[in-house]
């Protein structure tokens, strides 16, 4: 299932960050900052696939040089504690190609341009190898001032200030989760993405009528593993699949993340059971069955192992099930008849017939209850006379042990 993630970032110098120290890390290349007199060296940095910088139309000619552009990014803050860029951090969908995790990254990176009118420098990451393999995600870094041909001029204060600023980013990661959202829709993929926070969504759901969603989204957030326990998860699960075995946590927090999996797995499950039933019924009323011929065909359906099927392949197995064509058994039957609802009056009524044999409890204590007084004091001295021999026959074995002695 795809996930959304977008988080916006601040490189602030009060934080002893600079945007040559960023840039340089994050597409893995080598920068000298002419302002602290350093070179940040990361060119043996490994896992970034795709790098590439953005900039308006009429940018000067030197914005496409990495080292140079943020060169001038630093020359253009003067104070102490100037933010020098932004940062997004974008996750990718693993269930899209390679081509379109870098065309939306792309497309979003142009937006920002056309927006904000920065300088935009994208580095696109591969998971890491001791990570969750699903996690490819980018890191766009964007100046903080417009990019115009004398360089850069004025702050980007739509984003700065506190009335628009949230205001901004909401909107933007709109536009990253339709973009990520086209890109799944063109791969065939069902699940869709939502960039809203879990309660907007629990509202929306509730709005909609899917209770089940709602309360699927009303959840506390999961454990976060960190990257120490996730590495000894990774080389777990690693080891059970060449060992053939089910996977084990290793970790206390290991165990708490796959059993709340495991327990949303098996909600999942049923709620797709439960809905496959609540369609198979509806099916077999509309086609003129009876309630309980439409229950077993629900019943049927939702205890099915093969899930992959599709409901209208599930909907012909079921008429050979229950309706058991004609074609099936030789011997003539009459029209109208429901041999479903027949095989469950058999059964009922064989039960019914054990239950006569065996008299219930009530019938046994009326029947005692009924008798005359001289046959229940009869059997009263008939079974004093049965406790009499048997106590006489334990004191003769008594005495004979005795004398064994």
């Amino acid at each position: 299932m795809a996930s959304y993630h977008l988080s916006v970032k601040t490189i602030k110098r009060s934080a002893g960050r600079s945007a040559t120290a960023a840039a340089a890390y994050r597409v893995g290349e080598r920068i000298e900052c002419q302002r602290e007199g350093r070179i940040h060296d990361y060119t043996r940095k490994q896992g970034i696939e795709e790098t590439f910088i953005l900039a308006p139309k009429d940018a000067p000619d030197w914005a496409t040089d990495r080292s140079r552009l943020w060169n001038e990014v630093e020359a253009s803050e003067t104070r102490r504690n100037s933010v020098t860029a932004r940062e997004w951090e974008l996750a990718l969908p693993s269930e899209i190609s390679a081509e379109d995790r870098s065309q939306i990254t792309r497309d979003f990176a142009q937006d920002l341009v056309s927006r904000y009118g920065v300088a935009v420098d994208v580095a696109i990451h591969a998971p890491h190898r001791e990570g969750d393999q699903r996690n490819h995600h980018a890191h766009v870094l964007t100046s903080t001032r417009k990019l115009e041909p004398e360089g850069f001029t004025a702050k980007t204060r739509v984003l700065d200030s506190a009335k628009t600023g949230g205001v901004e980013i909401e909107q933007m990661r709109g536009v990253w989760a339709e973009l990520q959202n086209k890109a799944l829709e063109r791969a065939g993929e069902v699940e869709r993405v939502d960039h809203r926070s879990l309660e907007a969504q629990r509202e929306a759901a509730l709005e909609r009528g899917d209770a089940l969603t709602a309360e699927e989204l009303d959840r506390d957030p999961e454990l976060k593993l960190g990257s120490a326990a996730n590495s000894m998860e990774r080389r777990a699960k690693v080891m059970a699949e060449r060992q053939g075995r089910e996977y084990i946590p290793v970790t206390e927090r290991g165990a708490v993340v796959h059993a709340a999996r495991q327990a949303r797995a098996a909600f999942r499950e049923m709620r797709a059971r439960l809905e496959l039933a609540r369609e198979t019924y509806g099916i077999e009323r509309e086609a003129g069955q009876g309630r309980v011929s439409a229950g077993l065909a629900a019943l049927r359906a939702a205890t099915a192992k093969d899930r992959d099927r599709t409901l209208e392949d599930f909907q012909e197995r079921l008429a050979r099930v229950v309706g058991r064509s004609e074609d099936q058994d030789d011997a003539p039957k009459p029209e109208g008849r429901n041999y479903a609802r027949e095989r469950l009056k058999e059964i009922m009524e064989k039960d019914a017939g054990r239950a006569a044999r065996k008299p219930s409890v009530n019938e046994r204590l009326k029947d005692v209850l009924n008798k005359p007084r001289e046959k229940l004091e009869i059997e009263d001295e008939r079974e004093q006379e049965r406790d009499d021999d048997e106590n006489e026959n334990t004191r003769d074995r008594d005495r004979g042990e005795g004398h064994s002695l």
